[in-house]
């Protein structure tokens, strides 16, 4: 999501600054790439760029086909094939051994439903949503960005020989959190349509206002989270001291779940150094059906609390992690934040937390599904 936050950002930049641009999105790949399915990059006419497609060997050639496509205001599908050991001819050097497909969009801007204008509405509210993006891998006419799914609402402008099929699979992919690829036909031609699941940004609470969140509270903003730090010291909860978060509330633990939202994607991490504090906030958290809760400090810290309270069940050792983060040998206050919002991340992506090496499958979570 923080990709598309950019995109939308850098495009209000240059809707300002009279500059036309163009919206690059991974539509499909088959084999090995840098990013995946969904990734975006935004190109201003005179070569700027927001968000990535590649690891930066794409960027340079996907410049002059966006400008292509802004000058003949059409929509373009680029396909590099890298499997080719002779990619030097693309003058990109690519090297990942895999076919990448890339839809160029020249945003329009007097159009209500340009992708720039649906990614606008994606960002706009804390939910899930469904992205539909339409392609001709035959090179016929591109559609592009098209549909936006959301539980109460639907923006399409899909053609309405296929619009109904497509917002069925959209409600499906809504319904089992799978983003997934299909192809319908269309009159004498066949439509790729990939269908990309986008939560929110996790929503990481963090109790606690000490230096050590400091770094946490940072470090989470510039992965694009939304951050929210909560302590019951006026002294330390000060938008001065978090100057990033999206709120600094000075509360006590039994105020705290009426100041907030608590949805799939909130994280809460329990770091006042207060041990009462700790424990009455733990109380109400565990009483919720927030997806993750950390506690800072040792392991007989969490058994204790949860003895206090009378919750000391199996069910709730295994639902709280304490102690938080990843066993990386972290000492510093930053080193801890690494370990705390890495552990955070992988629990939401379901990933193992392992050494990339010694992965036996591919690199990325999840396996684009194909009907």
């Amino acid at each position: 999501m923080k990709e598309i936050t950019d995109i939308v950002k850098a495009y209000q930049k240059a809707t300002k600054e009279k500059k036309k641009t163009a919206l690059a999105t991974v539509v499909k790949v088959e084999g090995s790439s840098y990013r995946r399915p969904g990734a975006r990059m935004l190109i201003t006419e005179d070569g700027q760029l927001t968000g990535a497609i590649s690891g930066g060997c794409l960027e340079g050639d996907a410049l002059r086909k966006a400008l292509s496509a802004i000058v003949q205001q059409e929509n373009k599908l680029i396909t590099y094939d890298t499997t080719d050991e002779d990619d030097a001819k693309f003058g990109v050097q690519l090297g990942c051994n895999g076919v990448i497909h890339i839809l160029f969009e020249p945003i329009i801007e007097e159009d209500p439903l340009n992708p720039i204008a649906i990614l606008t509405t994606l960002q706009a509210k804390r939910e899930d949503a469904v992205l539909a993006t339409l392609f001709n891998l035959d090179g016929k006419q591109q559609l592009g960005t098209s549909m936006l799914f959301k539980k109460d609402a639907i923006l399409s402008k899909i053609l309405k020989e296929i619009e109904d099929d497509i917002i069925n699979d959209a409600r499906e992919v809504f319904t089992n959190k799978t983003t997934t690829f299909k192809v319908y036909p269309c009159g004498d031609q066949e439509v790729g349509v990939f269908l990309e699941l986008i939560h929110p940004p996790i929503s990481l609470i963090v109790a606690g206002a000490g230096n050590d969140a400091q770094p946490l509270a940072e470090m989470a903003y510039l992965l694009g989270w939304e951050v929210t730090v909560i302590d019951g010291r006026t002294t330390h909860a000060t938008p001065q001291r978090f100057a990033n978060a999206t709120k600094v509330l000075v509360s006590k633990p039994e105020n705290v779940l009426a100041q907030i939202q608590i949805d799939e994607q909130t994280a809460f991490v329990l770091m006042t150094h207060n041990y009462n504090y700790d424990l009455e906030l733990l109380k109400y958290l565990l009483d919720t059906n927030a997806p993750y809760i950390g506690t800072l400090g040792p392991k007989k810290k969490l058994l204790r609390m949860l003895d206090e309270l009378n919750l000391a069940t199996p069910a709730n050792e295994t639902r709280v992690h304490g102690p938080i983060g990843l066993d990386i040998g972290a000492e510093t206050a930053e080193e801890i934040a690494i370990s705390i919002l890495a552990e955070i991340k992988s629990v939401f992506t379901g990933a193992s937390a392992m050494f990339l090496k010694e992965k036996k499958r591919p690199i990325h979570v999840y396996e684009l599904k194909n009907n």
